[in-house]
């Protein structure tokens, strides 16, 4: 079987005592930013942090701060158009964080230090985006386009037909993949495949490495608004049972492949939306292996809690819930209610990063 992540020392948070995100760490998780706002990320590499990912929203509120003006008008006194001025500038602000966790990435052999870019989220715009062949060569120019020269550099892809369909000829080209918006195992069997196809297409496996985006909280707001008849504390289960099963199917695939880079999972959307939930929650629950990708604001309420994590990644919910939950859920619904809210957080966002890019 896999290997649990290693251990972390780097960097060293203090001799004398385990912060709380330290102990988390030690469990054997990845702790990798939701953000890549420089300061943070320097702020949180001090604190454990291995890894970070970027996003439309992420990028537009970064801007918002007003901190990246001056580089905008200069792209844009270059020549540069709005569209080709945001994604210079998501290029710059991904490509400063790839540079704090290069000694990471170099320390690792190339199994830890990465930054997600995500591609042009427009390609699946549910009214204005292209057909769906155009989708997919589409997905695999941009891919070859933004991971060049950047080894440190996970290539960010959702899991929709266009998105999955472009995964064999991205990775046999020798790109390294973060495949997100996953919210089932049927998704997530057919990413890994394709994933798992393009690599055995590249000459050597030596640099091969892909993640996958299991969603969490959504799952739990969904569980909440569609089957009010389940006990809160079930509803705000099924989002784990669910990143835990794929978490299983994911050791299992890869147990006999001898792959020299762990192909993880990232257990995604960690920050709770429910405020009676302590911010831990999701947190808590991952703790043991793979990577959990944390909004700042849940990094710093985990590191106010005190709370000592131990490994609870294959701890699954007791028999009476699960059979609750399986019984209840309809996991179809779910999957295509939750993608179809998913692909509109998805494109929207980019739509208004364009419009704020635009008006500097």
């Amino acid at each position: 079987m896999i290997q649990s992540a290693r251990i972390h020392n780097y960097p060293e948070i203090g001799k004398d005592m385990v912060s709380p995100l330290e102990s988390l760490i030690k469990t054997g998780s990845k702790l990798w930013l939701d953000s890549i706002d420089p300061d943070l990320v320097v702020s949180n590499y001090a604190k454990g942090a291995t890894g970070a990912t970027s996003n439309p929203i992420i990028i537009a509120n970064l801007i918002k701060t007003g901190r990246f003006d001056d580089q905008i008008k200069t792209f844009k006194s270059e020549g540069l158009n709005a569209h080709d001025a945001t994604w210079a500038i998501t290029n710059q602000m991904v490509t400063q964080a790839e540079e704090v966790f290069l000694p990471v990435f170099e320390k690792t052999a190339g199994n830890d230090g990465y930054v997600s870019f995500e591609v042009d989220p427009l390609l699946e715009d549910l009214k204005e985006g292209p057909e769906h062949g155009e989708r997919v060569s589409s997905y695999v120019a941009l891919a070859k386009k933004w991971a060049e020269n950047h080894p440190n550099r996970l290539i960010k892809v959702p899991a929709t037909p266009a998105g999955i369909d472009a995964l064999e000829d991205m990775v046999a080209a020798g790109v390294n993949v973060n495949v997100t918006l996953i919210f089932s195992d049927r998704q997530y069997i057919a990413a890994r495949d394709a994933v798992w196809a393009g690599a055995q297409r590249r000459p050597d496996l030596s640099r091969f490495k892909s993640v996958f985006s299991i969603f969490v909280s959504r799952l739990d707001v969904y569980a909440g608004k569609q089957h009010p008849e389940l006990p809160a504390e079930t509803a705000g289960q099924v989002g784990i049972l669910n990143a835990k099963r794929v978490w299983e199917l994911n050791n299992a695939f890869w147990s006999d492949k001898n792959t020299p880079l762990q192909q993880e999972m990232i257990f995604a959307s960690t920050g709770t939306k429910k405020p009676e939930d302590p911010k831990w929650k999701y947190v808590a629950a991952f703790a043991g292996s793979d990577i959990e990708t944390n909004p700042p604001e849940t990094n710093d309420a985990v590191e106010a809690s005190g709370q000592t994590f131990d490994r609870q990644i294959d701890k699954l919910p007791d028999a009476d819930t699960i059979a609750t939950i399986d019984r209840t859920v309809n996991w179809q619904h779910l999957e295509e209610t939750l993608m179809a809210e998913g692909l509109e957080k998805f494109a929207e966002p980019q739509k208004a990063l364009l419009a704020l890019v635009d008006s500097i």
